[in-house]
């Protein structure tokens, strides 16, 4: 993941915040738990966002603990850990197994190879246990390497397969709500890479790297074009969110959607702004 979804703090009322904080170190703790510090190191406030929307759509019985780890050692803390805490760090190590083997193949990347050894044994077990999730996660990511070594400049194909990869892991059980969650993945996981390519463009430029934004950078209304793409897909997202029936934390969710999301793209035009003061 990639760091988009996360709260905005200065917006959140103080119960709500630390309130979420609990939430990312009850996945830290998960994390580690189940996959050691290696899966502690995975840990991301996207995957936050999915257990407080799962959690409030399905309310499940949350436990609260008081707990002391390498980064909080002398001060305990809150943390709030369920059973979609545990599908979600495991949602997470799928990612960061198929990210890790994805590195060896395209790059060669020893880092890469090391790293889905050690996470290797841990993924069987979850590819076992979540066999469609892990499939799509898969099959995207495939599709998704074939559009960039052709260098598809075709913005909603490759969007298009993050989207859908987003869309599985957002469906927690197959129900009544299943349409409405797998679109909300779906537009959000399309937001999330473009907001990635866009983030990226100075530096994949510059390493002669593939990004689909390149082919459209020099169009005198690119910065316009590039925040109407990123609107329309929150857009659609939050229209399939506010069909879901969430009461619990609605504060945090909302405001991680209709704010948090677009604290990145502030903080790039920021940059961009001072770096073309200082030329």
């Amino acid at each position: 993941m990639f760091g988009y979804v996360n709260v905005y703090g200065p917006e959140l009322k103080m119960k709500d915040f630390y309130k979420y904080k609990a939430y990312y170190c009850g996945l830290c703790k998960i994390l580690h738990e189940k996959y050691g510090r290696a899966g502690q190191m995975t840990l991301s406030y996207d995957m936050t966002f999915l257990i407080v929307l799962l959690n409030s759509l399905y309310e499940t019985q949350m436990q609260q603990t008081r707990d002391r780890c390498i980064r909080h050692p002398v001060k305990p803390h809150d943390t709030l850990c369920n059973e979609i805490t545990e599908y979600v760090a495991d949602m997470n190590i799928a990612l960061t197994y198929y990210h890790l083997l994805d590195d060896w193949q395209d790059e060669k990347s020893l880092a890469g190879l090391a790293g889905a050894k050690i996470l290797k044994k841990d993924f069987q077990k979850i590819n076992s246990k979540y066999p469609r999730q892990c499939g799509v996660i898969r099959e995207s990511l495939d599709r998704l390497r074939e559009s960039e070594e052709k260098g598809e400049t075709n913005l909603d194909i490759v969007s298009r397969c993050f989207g859908e990869l987003m869309a599985e892991i957002f469906v927690y059980r197959q129900d009544m709500w299943e349409e409405n969650l797998r679109k909300t993945g779906f537009y959000l996981g399309k937001f999330i890479y473009l907001l990635d390519a866009y983030d990226d463009l100075e530096k994949d430029i510059k390493n002669n790297s593939y990004n689909p934004l390149i082919s459209i950078r020099d169009e005198d209304d690119f910065e316009e074009k590039c925040e109407d793409m990123l609107t329309m897909m929150m857009a659609e997202a939050t229209r399939e969110f506010e069909k879901l029936p969430c009461l619990v934390d609605i504060d945090i969710l909302r405001n991680v959607l209709y704010v948090g999301v677009w604290s990145k793209l502030k903080d790039k035009r920021k940059e961009q702004l001072n770096d073309s003061k200082s030329i």
